[in-house]
């Protein structure tokens, strides 16, 4: 997968392998950001997994429909540590099906 730095956001989610999931971390402002999971399993349930993360990192989240990725997670702050942590912690995916991207 050949990525030039110079790729806008939309090129970047064109490339991205759709069996797996992706945690993205996007600055809002100078000191808030928001993080964005997309790719989770439809036989996950999604409310549940949003109220673990919700409660565990300290933090306020949505489910949003998006029309390109389907259901995607939405975090306040930087969780991209905590939640890459908590799908390998709880077994829902390997090392290799997860992609980190952002700052």
């Amino acid at each position: 997968m050949n990525m030039n730095f110079n790729d806008d956001e939309d090129d970047i989610l064109d490339k991205i392998d759709k069996n797996k999931i992706t945690i993205f971390v996007k600055k809002r402002n100078n000191r808030q950001s928001d993080t964005t999971i997309t790719g989770i399993a439809v036989d996950l349930d999604l409310k549940k997994i949003l109220s673990y993360m919700k409660k565990n990192f300290n933090c306020t989240g949505s489910i949003i429909t998006d029309e390109k990725f389907g259901e995607v997670l939405s975090l306040t702050g930087d969780q991209k540590e905590n939640a890459y942590n908590f799908f390998i912690d709880e077994g829902l995916y390997t090392k290799n099906q997860i992609i980190v991207r952002g700052i």
